[in-house]
């Protein structure tokens, strides 16, 4: 029988320690549970806010509704000569899963090592690092349909994936709850080591023939330098997306700012956000009980008793700052939940 609880703090359950309350709350462990929850027409016409691992949201205010946090557990794989198809549920720890892959040797994955968060909000943000993102390994995924009380599964070309997007998060935002997420990987994987400072990581290691541990070891050495411990520091890593300018812009910022951090996207141009940050004074500024990561200006953290509404008008400070400053509208990456 589901257990639905009243006036739960929030505080324990988003990396950003923001201290809120829901109204309700449940939590799920076995997709039937969804079935039961909405068989009661009540939660059909309740605010919503479906919760994994709180990593990439920030709250504003207490929620006046249902906080439904998913904690449905457990790994599959099947091996498919060179190809292995692992499928895990959404409440799986998504690094969990990243080392899980990477002790087997199934490759695809390894630059997504210590993203913080949970399985199943990983297609919703279409996750990405160092050159790697979800939709690049995402074969499918196993989602509950609110409003018909049915499941459906969504392949690669039905989830619209982009830069930080999906279709999750577009079209049928809160229509669905991901309750399962499949990947395909390889056994024989090609290791992408050209992004960030991977290559340069492993050379200063002395490592010419990396392996998948390799890298994974790599890319988590240079996340913990560079963004914080949400246990330590309240935080939801980069805060805001790396903007995507037109050639055009590019080279109008270029040519003010010729030594401006930028990655090519196609027929656009991708400039990298902290750098930007960087350049307009914010890289380890404390305003009030915020500020930015020392080491990081991407990242904005709670120093201690910080509200959503402090934390998020210091981001609002810092998109009218570099607009001004580049030109270049920021955009946040975390979720608002107001």
């Amino acid at each position: 029988m589901l257990q639905i609880q009243e006036n739960i703090s929030l505080k324990n359950f988003n990396t950003f320690g923001i201290d809120v309350s829901a109204r309700y709350y449940v939590e799920i462990c076995h997709e039937d549970e969804l079935v039961e929850l909405f068989l009661d027409p009540q939660w059909l016409d309740t605010k919503r806010l479906v919760l994994g691992g709180g990593s990439n949201m920030l709250f504003k205010d207490d929620f006046n509704g249902l906080v439904i946090r998913i904690n449905i557990r457990g790994i599959e794989r099947r091996l498919q000569n060179n190809d292995v198809f692992v499928e895990a549920g959404a409440g799986e720890v998504w690094n969990d899963l990243v080392n899980y892959c990477v002790d087997r040797g199934y490759g695809g994955i390894e630059n997504l090592s210590l993203i913080p968060g949970s399985v199943g909000a990983s297609p919703v943000q279409n996750i990405g690092a160092y050159g790697v993102e979800l939709k690049d390994v995402f074969k499918s995924c196993r989602a509950f349909e609110i409003a018909s009380g049915q499941f459906k599964t969504f392949i690669k070309t039905d989830c619209s994936f982009a830069y930080r997007e999906s279709v999750f998060k577009g079209a049928l935002k809160e229509q669905y709850i991901i309750v399962s997420v499949k990947l395909h990987l390889s056994l024989l994987p090609n290791l992408n080591l050209k992004y960030g400072a991977i290559e340069q990581e492993l050379q200063s290691r002395n490592i010419s023939e990396p392996t998948l541990k390799d890298v994974s070891k790599v890319v988590s050495h240079i996340r913990v330098s560079k963004l914080p411990d949400p246990s330590t520091i309240g935080n939801a890593g980069s805060f805001f997306k790396n903007p995507i300018i037109s050639r055009a812009q590019f080279e109008e910022v270029h040519s003010k700012f010729p030594e401006v951090v930028n990655y090519p996207a196609g027929d656009d141009f991708k400039l990298a956000a902290g750098w930007l940050i960087e350049q307009c004074g914010w890289k380890g500024k404390i305003v009030g009980n915020t500020g930015t990561w020392q080491n990081q200006a991407l990242v904005l953290v709670n120093h201690g008793g910080a509200t959503g509404e402090e934390v998020y008008s210091l981001s609002s400070q810092i998109i009218d700052s570099v607009y001004s400053k580049f030109g270049v509208l920021l955009e946040r990456e975390v979720n608002i939940v107001a």
